[in-house]
């Protein structure tokens, strides 16, 4: 199993839909044609990509982050779980996960999330549902 996470792809902290659009060209589709996957890191520091990293079309995939459940996105799934929690927790979690560095950007993170939330309707397409605390 493969395992990708968009925090490592999104071009910076207003990319959330660029981030999801560049995965399903760079890796999803790739990947679905049975071709080596490529896609680069997004260097949070510097806001640029960075190095290279493959996916093997040979082996299962694993995609985690906010806005990779979209109308475009599904047809390249088996299973999509979508973690649903109250606004104050997930804040919580996320400022208690990178403190300082994503505090500035909360609301315009949030913001981006929300419009994917009523764009994409993604608890409404997930296979999988889960109400977190």
């Amino acid at each position: 199993m493969q395992l990708i996470a968009l925090d490592d792809i999104y071009p910076g902290w207003d990319g959330l839909d660029d981030g999801v659009a560049y995965v399903r060209q760079h890796v999803l589709e790739p990947h679905a044609r049975g071709e080596v996957a490529r896609w680069q890191r997004w260097d949070w520091e510097r806001d640029c990509r960075a190095e290279h990293s493959e996916v093997d079309p040979d082996r299962s995939l694993v995609i985690e982050g906010s806005g990779i459940i979209t109308e475009l996105t599904m047809p390249f799934a088996s299973v999509a779980v979508w973690l649903d929690a109250p606004d104050l927790a997930r804040k919580q979690r996320a400022l208690g996960r990178d403190g300082d560095t994503y505090s500035p950007h909360w609301e315009r993170w949030a913001a981006q999330e929300e419009a994917h939330i009523l764009r994409d309707q993604p608890s409404a397409r997930a296979t999988l549902r889960f109400d977190l605390p």
